[in-house]
């Protein structure tokens, strides 16, 4: 079951990378894109957020394709649900923004 947690921006936009699967350098950037490149990654941060979210079980890295070195993760079903709970949690907080300095 995900967690109902508030998740960072970094592991927002990592879980929003791997709807489709992605190697590590494409995380990087597809994240730094997503965010405006508010978030950079170094390969330490990612792969220690990899680690942990294939340990919570919201990621699942994929068996590595013959002749390739590259190792690819993709976000599982309690890892989608962990993305739209906080998507959710984020439109609650940005309407009562709205309404409150409209």
């Amino acid at each position: 079951m995900a967690e109902s947690i508030a998740l960072t921006e970094a592991v927002y936009c990592i879980l929003l990378s791997l709807i489709t699967p992605l190697h590590g350098y494409g995380i990087m950037q597809k994240t730094e894109q997503m965010s405006g490149g508010r978030v950079r990654l170094a390969a330490g941060t990612l792969y220690g957020a990899l680690n942990t979210l294939c340990d919570k079980g919201w990621i699942e890295e994929l068996p590595i394709q013959a002749g390739s070195r590259k190792k690819e993760y993709v976000i599982t079903g309690t890892g989608r649900t962990a993305l739209v709970n906080e998507l959710n949690r984020l439109k609650q907080l940005a309407a009562a923004g709205e309404e409150i300095l409209k």
